[in-house]
Formats: C-alpha cells, structure tokens, sequence
C-alpha cells in the first residue's frame, strides 16, 4: 500500500472513532439527565400512568351497641310457644317480633339469657329454670352478638346442664358468649367478639348461684363477684388484648331500684381496671346508669339493671325494662375509648292471658288501651304510659332517657 493509500485509510479510522466518540457522550448525557424516561421507554408495555396511592384504615371507628336484660323465660313463655308451633318444637317469634328491627340494626347487641339451655332437659319453670333450644334460636334470629350467661340460675340443671349450655352457645357462629368455662384454661382464654376491626373484650361475673354450686371434682369454672383478684386480672387480659372491654355483671337486690354499696365498690375497680362498659342484671327492676370517671381522664359506663326484657313477673316495676343505646368510638392510634349518645329506650312485657300474648313492646308502641288490659294482672290500676314514663323518670337520670 503506497503512502497516500495508508492517509487515506487512517483518516477513515480516525472519522469513524470521533462519530462514535461523539454518540457515546450524547448517550451518557441523556441517561444522566433522564433516567426515567430512559427506563420507562426501555419498558415494553410500562404504564405511565401514577400509582394509586395506598388505602390507610380509618383512624377511628366507632360501633353502635344495644343491651338489654333478664332474658326470664317462665313456663306460661315456653307454653306460648309451643303452641304457636303448632304442637311439634316451640316458636318464640311473636316474644320478640316488635323489638327484633332495633336489635338487628345494632352492630353490637348484649342479653342477659337468665335461663339456662340445655338439651337434654326438659322445659321447666321457676324456681330450676331450663329453655328449650329454640328459645336459644331464636336469641340468634332476633339478633344478639352477645350472650352473658353468669346469672343465679346457671346451675338451675347441674353441671351436665351448664356444660350443654356452653356447647349450645359455643355451636351458634357469629355468636359469642361469657361467664361460664369449661376448665381453668377457658377461664384465661379472653373472649372477645370482632367488628369493623374492633375487638371487644368480654367478661361475665355473678354474685349468686341461688345456693348451688359446682362439685369439688369438676373442671368448670365460674367467676363470682367475691373473686376480685380473678376478675381483676381477667380485665386486665382483655383489655391488654383487646381494644374495649364490657362486662356483664348479675347483683345486686332484687325487686330494688336502688344499687347497694357493694354493687357501686365493685363498679368503681372493675372500671379501674379497665371495664369500659359495664351492664348490671339480676333486680328484674331498672336501677340507675351513670359514668364513673377514671384518674386517667376517662369515662366508663355503668348501668346497675336494665330490668326484665321478657318475663312473667307480675308487678308493674318488673314489666317495665329498658334497651339501652350507646356509640363507641375506638381510636386506633392511640387507642382511647369514647362511650357517647347512651339512651335508655323504655320497654313493657304485655300479657294478659297467660300463655297466649306474651310480647315485648317498645314504649312507642305502647297504648293505654293496652295498659289498662294488663292493670288488673299486675294490681296496678293507675298503670298507663304516663305511669311507665314516671316511673322510669324516678330511676334513670334524664340524660339518658329516651322518651
């Protein structure tokens, strides 16, 4: 290759390394200044659109609850419902037709089932309380979450009756239920029922078992109102676990409107230790609902008893009962409790026959026309609506009365 071939070879060389030079520092330039859009148009089928931004939880959630009280199932109510059955099972339906909207649009419904049910016995009446199965059914049916099952007549059928009773409950799904245990381990066991993200913590307590109590040898466990360490450190389980706590608590005197001394001390430490909620039963009467203020700045709600939500006693204070509405709010952050909007809603048990009208009315839906038909029963002449709003004006303070 002569001399002027080999310059214009080289120049060729030279040419092709400028323009490659060149490119390389226009690409470097780009990727440094817009790395996404580098990346984005490296992508094959990458969208350009903005990511959706996370969904948070609400900070605060806040439940509406309902309870009632003794769910006080005499025979002339198993009687009723055995023949609107027609002879074959027992239909409890009409009890509680009236009532069954407002406890369904709770998102947290509370009774206190006075009577215990268990399969293997049949119905029976004072003063060794059994209900049929359906009764339980229909409890389900009309809408109640919670069922607190320490009250007096727990061991109305033994042992093997109270056992049957918490296999019962324990087989109703969605359903959760208090106060009796089947060993030590289901004593420490925290139960609780969940909605809406929200754990409530429950406890279920007695002052009475109307003298009977459980063998030396059995496993099962109750909670009494005497037991303070153990309810103490149950409270204090469940409200470490959850994110309130109600307690059910049956005490008290019956036929009083008035709480005793030793109902309010007890009241004042489970609040203490952590009861946000506490529902008395037991009186078969209304006794008052308050607030107990705690040193932490907080407020726990007290109702010493909201009476009979369906019985066949016969005086007109023991037919006169009440629902009780009240919000919780659960912030999730720092986990404060607000209870708010508490409302005592009146309720009769009507009847006039026996074992045939047995029916729970919202005061509402009451008259005087059906006031009058039961005066007589309950040697009440006077009663009527004006009475019943009276009479509960006497034991519940106005700010919580719904009228």
């Amino acid at each position: 290759m002569n001399n002027k071939a080999v310059k214009i070879f080289l120049s060729v060389i030279l040419a092709v390394v400028l323009i490659f030079g060149v490119v390389a520092v226009v690409q470097s330039v780009r990727n440094d200044d817009a790395p996404e859009a580098v990346s984005a148009a490296a992508t094959e089928g990458a969208s350009t659109e903005a990511p959706e931004p996370e969904t948070q939880a609400p900070k605060t959630v806040t439940l509406q609850f309902l309870s009632v009280g003794d769910n006080l199932i005499h025979d002339g109510i198993y009687e009723q419902a055995q023949k609107r059955a027609g002879g074959s099972g027992y239909d409890f339906s009409f009890c509680y037709e009236r009532v069954k909207d407002t406890v369904q649009k709770a998102d947290i419904a509370t009774i206190n089932q006075e009577t215990i049910v268990a399969k293997s016995y049949k119905p029976s009446g004072y003063p060794l309380f059994n209900s049929p199965t359906e009764l339980g059914d229909e409890v389900v049916k009309t809408g109640f979450d919670v069922v607190s099952m320490a009250n007096n007549h727990m061991l109305d059928k033994t042992t093997k009756g109270l056992q049957e009773a918490i296999e019962f409950w324990d087989s109703k799904e969605g359903v959760a239920h208090t106060g009796a245990y089947k060993d030590e381990a289901d004593l420490e066991t925290v139960e609780y029922i969940e909605k809406d993200g929200i754990k409530i913590g429950l406890v279920g307590v007695t002052q009475y078992t109307n003298g009977l109590s459980l063998p030396k040898d059995s496993p099962m466990k109750i909670l009494y109102t005497t037991d303070t360490a153990a309810i103490e450190k149950k409270i204090k389980a469940a409200a470490a676990s959850c994110d309130m706590v109600l307690v059910n608590a049956h005490w008290g005197s019956e036929y009083t409107t008035t709480p005793s001394q030793d109902q309010r001390n007890l009241a004042a430490k489970m609040a203490e230790w952590g009861a946000d909620v506490i529902i008395g039963h037991h009186p078969h009467v209304l006794q008052p609902v308050e607030w107990i203020d705690n040193a932490d700045g907080s407020r726990t709600l007290v109702a010493y008893s909201l009476g009979n939500f369906i019985s066949q006693q016969n005086t007109a204070a023991r037919v006169i009962g009440g629902m009780l509405h009240y919000s919780v709010t659960v912030d999730k952050s720092s986990g404060a409790v607000t209870v708010s909007d508490v409302k005592l809603e009146p309720i009769v048990t009507h009847y006039v026959s026996g074992s045939h009208d047995v029916q729970i009315y919202p005061l509402s839906q009451y008259s005087d026309t059906l006031a009058k038909k039961q005066a007589s029963r309950i040697k009440q002449s006077d009663f009527s609506i004006s009475y019943i709003q009276d009479f509960v004006k006497d034991v519940i303070p106005e700010e919580f009365l719904d009228l």
